[in-house]
């Protein structure tokens, strides 16, 4: 039987899926895609598949992977997925297709507890002792019994917690081989354990990183690997820019300062004066900072020219070589020492990296790339190329191993188009079979929208308002069962505060913003509003919560999105994109704003809608969705669901849903 045979059987009504998984129903669109993968599997060319919300695409690929009997990659967006993946969904289907296949979790380093640093940290004298000291004896107290290290199973520890950079090592600071713990070490036990396994399950950080430094374990893993699937793949492109450039950090700086201190005072005080040093190298990154003036925190500078924009020529320039010199004589002084511990030859080989890092950026951008200034807490420098097409291109097509490898790339949105060129061309993947499968929802029987027609402009300074005095009222007349999606950082705290003082005193309603608690917190909050003695929840949020986000039932059952997501059209990487194209004789506008909003708007559409029981309003606060010639193509990214005409037909179907009170399905 050959391996399409087998799918089609395991998928079948009375297959294997059926009796040993609850709640399994047969999906045409699932069949069709898992058919799909297997025949990439078996012809081995890399395929691109766009499965709609309901499709159930997990499962799609996973099938034909574990029954082709081939080493197989997966590789997420998340690491929560990741968790998911390896611990709920790959346990269930080996033990349903009795595949006799061993499957291991592979994190980056920055996962995993790093023991030697952890004993180092309670005598570090620059350790937060009142902050985060109990947080490290819980630490310490979880080591003696973990067996992975992952840190992500430590009840109680919060992903934010300041303890954690000192209980996990970087790449910068990790000792390697040289480690006193090093045979205990928690990453080499999980790359040993990827190297062994048949299933491995990464991340697409850790993919990327491998790409970059070559120092994930990925470099001896992925050649023995036949198929590599790549799921929630509309990140890849953002991900793969985010490694594939060079950046430096006021933060990097200062973390190689105070650690050149640390072990300068501990192992060799008095060889070298480690507090002139170290102060020199903080000095120096201080005082780059401090050259960008009152910049607004969160903005990005642009880079054009040899200084970025808005600066002072010689301020910025002398302050580069500033820490170019601080960081020449940090080298010259760890490179006395490096034989007296491996502690040092490391800090040497950062004090390098650094160097040469700023010496790059004192020089004019490489050709075919983009460089801004990130202001925040920190500074951040960055040059990034404008897509990835070039490394996938390289791995995908160039692949030279002696067996040809199957590259499975899949999300619930990945364009607009019947080729997907807004995720197949970033990606170098415009040779790739692509397929599309659409939900096997009924929209327009569960979901209906509307688009108010007298709201201010988005530009207008009271759109915002408009937006959270409307979607306070809609949610009053809800119960609650509100989610407000933003575009921009500056429109989640204006709706945000606007919502809060609308429903100031009103001890039945709950407003959760993101920021405001972990988005774990909040989105276990959210659901809770509609029972379990939670109050009805209104969130307000941006950003990350636009994807990746499954509230089933009647805990969301209206989501607002405050207008259009276009990309912003100062930001850096957009203006360099928009004169690539321009360049190229293209439209910026058609051929990368319109794509960009339209996928967005599917991914936020696409929070509504999570079951075959689920029923809701979107609500769009963006006339020119309506009026403006290019909003017909926005449209028909957006499932097919019934457009409400008047304020007076969306108050009834709010009312509609009051009374329904549908219940949500389980997941299959």
């Amino acid at each position: 039987m050959n391996l399409a045979s087998q799918v089609l059987a395991a998928f079948a009504a009375d297959g294997v899926l059926s009796r040993a998984t609850d709640h399994f129903v047969s999906r045409t669109g699932q069949t069709e895609m898992a058919l799909a993968v297997a025949q990439a599997i078996e012809g081995a060319y890399p395929l691109v598949v766009e499965a709609s919300t309901g499709v159930g695409k997990t499962f799609a690929y996973l099938v034909p992977a574990l029954l082709s009997g081939e080493r197989v990659l997966l590789s997420t967006a998340t690491k929560a997925l990741q968790d998911q993946l390896f611990g709920r969904d790959l346990p269930a289907l080996v033990r349903a297709l009795g595949v006799p296949l061993s499957t291991a979790l592979l994190k980056g380093r920055g996962s995993y507890l790093c023991l030697h640093r952890m004993e180092m940290a309670r005598h570090d004298p620059a350790f937060p002792e009142r902050s985060s000291l109990s947080a490290l004896s819980k630490v310490e107290k979880w080591a003696q019994g973990t067996a992975t290290g992952d840190l992500a199973e430590l009840p109680g520890l919060d992903e934010r917690s300041p303890v954690i950079p000192w209980v996990t090592s970087t790449r910068e600071n990790c000792l390697g081989s040289q480690c006193p713990r090093f045979r205990a070490c928690h990453v080499n036990q999980a790359r040993r354990e990827a190297m062994a396994a048949d299933v491995v399950v990464i991340n697409h950080h850790l993919f990327f990183a491998d790409l970059t430094v070559r120092e994930s374990g990925m470099a001896e893993l992925l050649p023995t690997v036949r198929v590599a699937i790549f799921d929630e793949a509309h990140q890849l492109n953002e991900t793969g820019v985010q490694f594939l450039g060079k950046n430096l950090s006021t933060g990097q700086l200062l973390d190689f300062s105070r650690d050149m201190l640390a072990t300068g005072l501990q192992l060799a005080r008095g060889l070298a004066d480690w507090q002139a040093l170290s102060g020199a190298t903080e000095h120096a990154a201080r005082d780059l900072r401090l050259s960008v003036g009152k910049a607004y925190p969160g903005s990005k500078l642009r880079w054009n020219e040899t200084v970025p924009e808005g600066l002072d020529a010689d301020d910025w320039t002398v302050a580069l070589v500033a820490l170019g010199s601080s960081l020449q004589a940090a080298c010259e002084a760890l490179n006395t020492v490096t034989e007296i511990a491996p502690d040092f030859t490391r800090l040497h080989e950062r004090a390098l990296e650094l160097a040469e890092r700023t010496q790059a950026f004192s020089a004019p951008a490489e050709p075919g790339g983009v460089r801004w200034l990130d202001v925040g807490t920190q500074l951040r420098l960055v040059e990034s190329p404008l897509d990835i097409a070039k490394a996938i291109h390289a791995r995908v097509f160039a692949d030279n191993s002696a067996a040809a490898k199957t590259w499975i790339f899949t999300s619930a949105t990945l364009g607009d188009d019947d080729r997907l060129s807004w995720f197949t061309g970033p990606c170098g993947l415009t040779d790739a079979t692509v397929l599309r499968i659409g939900s096997p929802f009924d929209y327009a029987r569960q979901a209906a929208f509307y688009v108010p027609r007298h709201f201010p402009k988005p530009g207008d300074p009271a759109h915002a308002p408009a937006v959270a005095a409307s979607a306070a009222q809609w949610a009053r007349r809800l119960g609650g069962r509100t989610m407000v999606l933003t575009t921009t950082l500056r429109a989640l705290r204006a709706i945000g505060d606007a919502l809060q003082t609308a429903f100031d005193g009103a001890n039945d309603f709950e407003v959760l913003v993101q920021g405001a608690l972990p988005k774990r917190v909040l989105i276990e909050r959210f659901r809770r509003g509609d029972g379990d003695g939670g109050r009805p929840c209104v969130l307000v949020a941006s950003a990350s919560f636009w994807e990746g986000i499954d509230v089933p039932g009647d805990a969301l059952q209206l989501v607002v999105i405050d207008k259009l997501p276009f990309p912003p059209p100062n930001d850096p990487m957009v203006e360099a994109k928009s004169r690539a194209l321009e360049a190229d004789g293209k439209s910026a506008f058609n051929d990368y704003f319109l794509p960009e909003a339209a996928v967005a708007l599917k991914q936020g559409a696409g929070r509504l809608i999570r079951r075959e029981t689920d029923q809701g309003v979107l609500v769009i606060c963006d006339s020119r969705l309506v009026v403006m010639g290019y909003g017909k193509r926005l449209l028909r990214a957006l499932p097919p669901m019934q457009r409400l005409a008047s304020e007076g037909e969306l108050n009834e179907r709010l009312d509609l849903l009051t009374r329904s009170g549908t219940t949500a399905s389980q997941p299959t």
